[in-house]
């Protein structure tokens, strides 16, 4: 008999304290919550890369390209061509020839500290084939490339072009050069 007093004394205070002490904390965990998803709900931006050949300090030619992107996500742009290279008797391996752009960027929704600044994240290869005059070591018909990289990780202001990176031409006197511009879009 004693245990049942215990046991229903013991369920009484239990259900005392639950039902005064969930309410308020379930209050505070919604208004907590709250201020945290609305800063985590993602942004949409237009990231516009342009391409820069230079020479003399004179840019020369530019190629744009653009992608949309959301915070947090990340996109390719891929173009060019896909060219058969043999390798042994009857053996091919595709190359693939043109401009492939991989892009990450995150905002304050991912990293607080960023404020109104982006990082911004890029890949960038380009390859095309060599002019004629750079193609003296071409044998047997197979194709001469000419390549560059740039991997680069930096804050961009919104609005404002950036350059990501830029590399000297080793077989002339140009510069290439990789300019992100960022716009938010919602």
């Amino acid at each position: 008999m004693m245990k049942k007093i215990v046991s229903a004394t013991a369920l009484a205070v239990a259900l005392m304290f639950a039902g005064t002490s969930k309410p308020a904390w379930s209050q505070e965990a919604g208004s907590s919550k709250a201020a945290p998803e609305a800063d985590k709900a993602p942004h949409a931006y237009r990231l516009d890369f342009s391409v820069d050949e230079m020479e003399g300090g004179k840019k020369i030619n530019s190629r744009q390209y653009s992608m949309n992107l959301n915070s947090s996500d990340e996109n390719q742009i891929k173009i060019g061509t896909r060219v058969p290279v043999g390798t042994k008797q009857a053996d091919f391996q595709y190359l693939d020839v043109g401009t492939n752009i991989w892009c990450r960027l995150r905002d304050r929704s991912d990293i607080a500290s960023l404020g109104n600044d982006v990082l911004v994240q890029v890949r960038t290869d380009i390859s095309n084939f060599a002019i004629p005059d750079q193609q003296q070591e071409q044998q047997q018909g197979r194709p001469v490339l000419r390549q560059f990289s740039i991997n680069a990780s930096t804050l961009a202001l919104v609005g404002k072009p950036t350059v990501m990176g830029s590399v000297d031409d080793p077989n002339s006197k140009r510069q290439f050069q990789l300019e992100i511009t960022v716009t938010k879009l919602r």
